[in-house]
């Protein structure tokens, strides 16, 4: 059984991170707010999944403004993609041989 669970990636245990990368994965990329709205997440939730699924790789930030207001969007990057289609992969795989 524990075999089964070696292609599980522990950034992606957490609902929210899930989320983020699952919309992430159909949208080129998207802004703070909008993933706050999509996930019905708070500003400190959120903030503290993107941060880690950035440092590990997953995502790329682009900050600007837009008139005088700040602007932050984010993308899955080709890594973030892979990790994530694997740990759906992995989990596909689990359910099939329960």
């Amino acid at each position: 059984m524990k075999e089964l669970l070696t292609g599980f990636n522990k950034a992606f245990e957490s609902k929210a991170r899930l989320g983020i990368m699952s919309v992430l994965m159909v949208n080129d990329s998207l802004s703070f707010n909008e993933l706050k709205e999509l996930l019905t997440l708070t500003d400190g939730n959120l903030a503290t999944h993107l941060r880690a699924l950035e440092e590990q790789g997953f995502l790329i930030v682009k900050k600007q403004f837009v008139g005088r207001k700040p602007n932050t969007t984010y993308t899955a990057t080709e890594v973030g993609k892979k990790a994530f289609t694997d740990h759906l992969n992995s989990l596909e795989e689990f359910i099939k041989r329960l």
